[in-house]
């Protein structure tokens, strides 16, 4: 018997029997490796409309029906019909990825105009929304129950993007016959109509001329853009400028179209061209069935300033809301900064009356900002102050803005005769009988020029100014000659304090003029400055009797003009200087925040660049705050910040003491 040999094994040999064992245990190898924090984000939070490709949530949902996710690349709507026949994954899940899975088709179709998106695409983008609006109402828990789940937050804005993509597409199309049935829009089986009973548009209007995603708007000049989380698509409707009578959109068109048109009978006031809207898609169906089979849909605008949140199928969800890109489409579309100097020149296309803007529809509970801009400027000097008060959550509740918009180069007596003739005409307009919050307990706020009009507006004059300017006149203006001046000039020299105001901030107001305006500079801009032709039409003849029953080119009597408005920020005008005691009311609380250009200056020294510190100030002011800066201080984020905490002070004075 002879004796077996070792067998020697190849390394080979031996890999092979391994990787044969391996096969035939079916074992599968594991490794591990560590991730940093972009990966955490990109796992718990990177979806479709974030990265480019399906959520983690969406990868796993696919393999746990068996569906191979590259398959779901070319065409989702495949696989999300597919996810219809699995059994074993949980209506919740199933839904939330569908609705991504409809998203990236939907993607995959859409082309880059909104008016030539196809059929396809438009139906891609309803299933998106639909099955997201089933998965947040149908499914088996409530969006309460998911609040801290960041697959909820997707799908919210799957559906929000969705909206926003089929809203938009529909308008650009909306022109075009076939593809309107009635009040209601075809889109292949999909029947979409409007309900507009819950919004209303600037001025009344039937319908917008343009409809913008606030989401594809960029600003440059606002510091913040101020937004609310929630449901529903951000937009902004555009209206003519004809419908809510804006005289410097009609002003920029008469450019644009030919000579300029009578704007005889339009009203003084006009609420902006542009609105916020937030706009939702309700599906047909009380169940999770009919919502899934029904291919009838409703588009329902809200108003966000007006509407904090909606009751929906049993479930109070909060609505999405945009409040700066409405604001900053009109300022950017407006042309007010080259308007503003024509004004103040005298040039065509300008504006020769005030006119108030109301930033939001009237609302007659909350209390009214009223903005005043000063020399050479218009409502875009306010831009960042209105901006970060209507981001303010507590501040947007409480109070609603208008600005003013005036000629810079009249006389200050005459704008402020105009304005606050214009503030209580508009007041009468909407509360005959004087009885909202919104018809009292006005808060004026005014920058320069602004300033120094909202001191007057809150201030008595008595006799002083009509002694003091006229004084020399009246001798020889007895009789007939004499009360035909004083019913003309009356009214910008006689007044009293504006009642509705109860609070005041003046910004970097020349109360008692500036030096700078006298210079040579000030004198050289004074020179181009004319007077608005309506003043001098208005006040021809009593400006003739002033000169003493001559023309301008007779050579009797003293010739009399009236100042323009750099002329009155003169430290040696005689207005100013007539007005710059003029008594407060007692019932004003009003505040001072002046600019302070050079720190190394003692503040009672200094000044702004323009405005002295000794003008700017006011004794019996409740607060004064002094900013390093140059005279345009209310842009500061000092200045706002002192706005607002004097605004929030009112608001709880408003509230009493806590109980």
């Amino acid at each position: 018997m002879s004796r077996m040999r070792p067998i020697r094994r190849t390394v080979p040999a031996v890999a092979a029997a391994m990787a044969l064992l391996v096969l035939l245990g079916g074992c599968a190898m594991v490794t591990v490796e560590s991730r940093g924090p972009d990966d955490y984000i990109a796992m718990t939070r990177g979806d479709v409309l974030s990265t480019g490709k399906l959520s983690q949530s969406g990868l796993e949902t696919l393999r746990v029906a068996g569906i191979e996710p590259k398959i779901c690349r070319p065409d989702g709507a495949i696989c999300a019909q597919q996810l219809d026949k699995v059994e074993g994954v949980g209506a919740e899940r199933r839904l939330a990825t569908q609705s991504e899975l409809w998203t990236a088709a939907a993607i995959a179709l859409t082309g880059k105009r909104p008016e030539q998106m196809s059929d396809a695409a438009l139906q891609a983008w309803l299933e998106a929304a639909r099955h997201a609006y089933a998965y947040l109402f149908f499914s088996e828990r409530s969006p309460g129950d998911r609040a801290f789940e960041n697959r909820q937050t997707q799908v919210r804005d799957y559906y929000n993007y969705a909206t926003q993509q089929v809203v938009t597409s529909l308008f650009a199309r909306s022109r075009t016959a076939d593809s309107q049935d009635g009040d209601s829009t075809r889109v292949g089986p999909w029947q979409v109509r409007a309900d507009l009973s819950a919004y209303r548009l600037p001025g009344g209007s039937n319908e917008p001329q343009a409809v913008i995603a606030a989401s594809t708007l960029r600003f440059d000049g606002l510091r913040s853009s101020y937004r609310r989380d929630g449901f529903g698509a951000e937009l902004v409707a555009e209206v003519s400028p004809e419908a809510v009578g804006d005289p410097a959109g009609l002003a920029l068109q008469e450019h644009a179209d030919g000579p300029p048109r009578s704007r005889s009978g339009q009203p003084s006031f006009s609420e902006m061209p542009y609105a916020p809207a937030t706009l939702l898609l309700k599906f047909q169906g009380a169940s999770l069935a009919e919502v899934l089979q029904t291919q009838a849909v409703t588009m329902v605008p809200y108003d966000p300033y007006r509407q904090s949140e909606v009751v929906l199928h049993g479930q109070r969800v909060p609505l999405a809301g945009n409040f700066t890109a409405a604001y900053g489409l009109w300022l950017a579309q407006s042309g007010f900064a080259a308007q503003s100097l024509r004004s103040m020149l005298g040039r065509a296309r300008g504006i020769d009356r005030a006119h108030l803007y109301l930033m939001q529809p009237y609302d007659p509970d909350r209390r009214i900002l009223l903005m005043l801009h000063g020399l050479a400027s218009s409502p875009e000097a306010w831009v960042n102050v209105a901006n970060e008060i209507m981001g303010d959550e507590a501040l947007r509740q409480h109070y609603q803005i208008w600005q003013v918009y005036y000629p810079t180069n009249a006389p200050i007596a005459f704008n402020r005769a105009e304005i606050q003739d214009l503030v209580e005409r508009t007041l009468r307009h909407f509360d005959p009988q004087g009885s909202a919050m919104a018809s009292r307990d006005m808060v004026l706020i005014g920058h320069s020029m602004g300033g120094v009009i909202g001191r007057l507006l809150v201030s008595s004059s008595g006799d002083a100014i009509w002694q003091s300017l006229l004084a020399e006149h009246l001798p020889r203006l007895q009789g007939e000659r004499g009360e035909r001046v004083r019913r003309k000039l009356e009214p910008m020299l006689h007044f009293e304090p504006l009642p509705q105001v109860d609070r005041a901030i003046f910004i970097a107001a020349p109360h008692r003029g500036t030096p700078r305006a006298e210079g040579g500079l000030g004198r050289f801009v004074g020179r181009l400055v004319r007077l608005p032709a309506t003043l001098l039409e208005r006040f021809g003849d009593a400006l003739q009797e002033l000169s003493g029953g001559q023309d301008e080119e007779g050579g009797n009597g003293s010739k009399f003009l009236p100042p323009t408005g750099i002329d009155n920020l003169r430290d040696t005008d005689p207005f100013v200087r007539a007005a710059a005691d003029l008594p407060i009311s007692p019932r004003v609380r009003y505040h001072t925040i002046v600019g302070h250009y050079d720190p190394s200056v003692p503040l009672a020294e200094s000044d702004d660049g323009l405005v002295p510190y000794r003008s700017a100030h006011l004794d019996g002011a409740e607060s004064e705050r002094a900013v390093v800066s140059w005279h345009s201080v209310q842009e500061t984020p000092q200045a706002i910040l002192e706005i607002r905490r004097i605004l929030h002070e009112q608001m709880r004075s408003d509230a009493g003491p806590p109980p």
